[in-house]
């Protein structure tokens, strides 16, 4: 099978970690677009889904499935989402699509995280995929700095040769060249430096499962 079809395996494995009745956490990606695809089998037996970006708020819309604010709803059964990367201890980089922030949001208001990946995202250590990190536009190029100091490449991440603009209106750096040996320790001390909104690294709010797609079908990984 190639990457493609590996996605659709488990976008649609992942509909068995659907609660009938509830909301779902729906991500942001190519991955999770064959999960909404597949949740559009099933739209008349849940309630609908809290989106982490426009571009998946639209997609559920088209396919007829109802969409809620996150702050009208409570806590949410289960956040199905892709990854960038994830080890072996279920912690991720995402931000590929630029919705880090809001997938955290709904990561946080989420009781279980299912990540959904094909065998390529999974890796020993975090950073061979470039960190994306969400940050305000003014404290930019002091960002660069500090990372470059970390021994980092950081760069601002364009659009058509322009800085790309989130949904939140704000800019993303993607670093290249950091080692990600503890998860934990490194989104905490990233999330504190001025001007950061948050970072691509998933310790905090890490996966509980990931579905991740083989030639040999879907492996089930549990953290």
């Amino acid at each position: 099978m190639n990457q493609d079809e590996l996605k659709t395996l488990v976008g649609q494995a992942a509909l068995q970690y659907v609660v009938p009745g509830e909301i779902v956490g729906v991500g942001t990606g190519s991955t999770v677009n064959k999960f909404i695809d597949a949740l559009a089998t099933m739209k008349d037996r849940i309630r609908g889904a809290v989106s982490s970006s426009n571009a998946s708020t639209e997609r559920l819309k088209a396919l007829g499935i109802p969409v809620f604010d996150s702050n009208e709803v409570g806590q949410i059964s289960v956040y199905i989402d892709g990854a960038d990367e994830i080890d072996n201890q279920g912690f991720m980089i995402k931000g590929g699509g630029a919705a880090l922030t809001r997938e955290k949001i709904v990561a946080a208001q989420s009781s279980q995280f299912v990540c959904i990946a094909d065998e390529s995202k999974l890796v020993d250590v975090l950073g061979r995929f470039p960190v994306p990190v969400e940050v305000i536009p003014m404290a930019t190029q002091r960002l660069l700095r500090q990372f470059a100091g970390m021994g980092g490449t950081a760069r601002v991440r364009l659009k058509d040769g322009r800085p790309l603009v989130t949904d939140n209106g704000q800019h993303i750096l993607d670093v290249k060249g950091l080692q990600i040996s503890d998860p934990l320790r490194f989104e905490s001390e990233i999330n504190q430096w001025p001007g950061v909104v948050t970072v691509g690294v998933f310790a905090h709010q890490k996966a509980a499962v990931c579905l991740l797609g083989t030639t040999g079908g879907v492996k089930i990984l549990e953290f």
